[in-house]
């Protein structure tokens, strides 16, 4: 089933970062590559933190080795279990939230990399802070179903009553066909692939036939997603499901490889399970806006409590 992959946090911090990003940081000292913690056996070397306190000061945030090694000991520790259930996003997937960061700064990559360089940043470290930010919140919506337990019928009909009116929402009937890349091979085929599933597109015959179209090809694999509401979809699939042109979305590299969804059917609902969908994504809303998200911190806590956290 597909997951909700939050971003708004992402947003906020990059925002954050936009409105305060320096056009002529000062360069940075030579750091140096000492270990200031070990987490689980993977240490965090001096060299970290101080990027992380450059990277703390872009955000005009308080900016010292405390501060900036606890950091990165929470977000080594949400890599870590990111990499353990393997729902990490795609390089580039990353890539292109770093594009597009820069773009919004009126800059190119490659400017945007010099800047974070100059400040003492780096835009690899930067990078990996993407990566967690855009890959924490699956782990967070698989764990607990982006808001825990089912809503009982007594809050169903307080929160209805709140709203005068039952919730509508689109309910999809999805199909997800993968044009499969192996990560060895992924830099030599992956623009050929993503031509070749394309392609697809404008022969795709439909859900019921999906299976026998897919085996006409090499390495194609579909997946029935089954039953999936507009509070639910992907936060990168959304878009493309609400624009997509007959019966297809557009095509969306992944780390699996290049991806694209048919979708079988759709429908208005406004049944108690929509319902539910459509409180639950305010409530998550809600609670990624303000920063106060307690499934975050229950899950960091698991974490901290079977972890190995060595300080130096």
């Amino acid at each position: 089933m597909f997951r909700v992959i939050g971003t708004r946090r992402l947003a906020i911090a990059m925002t954050a970062l936009a409105a305060s990003l320096v056009i002529n940081p000062v360069v940075a000292g030579a750091q140096t590559s000492g270990v200031a913690a070990v987490v689980n056996r993977t240490p965090i070397t001096t060299a970290d933190v101080s990027r992380r306190v450059a990277f703390l000061r872009l955000q005009r945030q308080k900016a010292d080795n405390k501060t900036a090694r606890e950091q990165l000991i929470t977000e080594t520790l949400k890599r870590q279990e990111i990499a353990r259930v393997k729902m990490s996003v795609s390089t580039d997937d990353v890539d292109a939230s770093f594009a597009r960061f820069a773009a919004s700064n009126k800059m190119t990559p490659a400017q945007m990399t010099k800047i974070l360089d100059q400040a003492g940043v780096t835009a690899e470290h930067f990078k990996s802070f993407i990566a967690v930010q855009m890959s924490w919140p699956r782990l967070l919506n698989a764990r607990f179903g982006g808001g825990g337990s089912r809503m009982s019928s007594q809050e169903l009909v307080t929160r209805m009553m709140e709203n005068k009116e039952k919730p509508v929402t689109t309910e999809y009937f999805l199909q997800q066909i993968i044009f499969v890349v192996p990560a060895a091979k992924r830099n030599a085929i992956l623009n050929k692939r993503k031509a070749q599933a394309e392609a697809s597109r404008s022969k795709f015959p439909g859900c019921e036939q999906a299976k026998d179209f897919a085996a006409t090809m090499m390495d194609v694999s579909v997946r029935d997603l089954g039953r999936v509401m507009t509070p639910n979809l992907p936060e990168n699939w959304k878009p493309l499901i609400e624009k997509a042109k007959n019966g297809t979305t557009s095509t969306l590299i992944t780390e699996r490889g290049v991806e694209f969804l048919a979708i079988c059917n759709q429908r208005q609902v406004s049944d108690d399970l929509a319902a539910e969908a459509v409180f639950r994504a305010e409530d998550l809303g809600k609670a990624e806006k303000s920063g106060e998200n307690p499934n975050d911190k229950k899950y960091l806590d698991e974490l901290r409590s079977k972890a190995q956290i060595d300080l130096r």
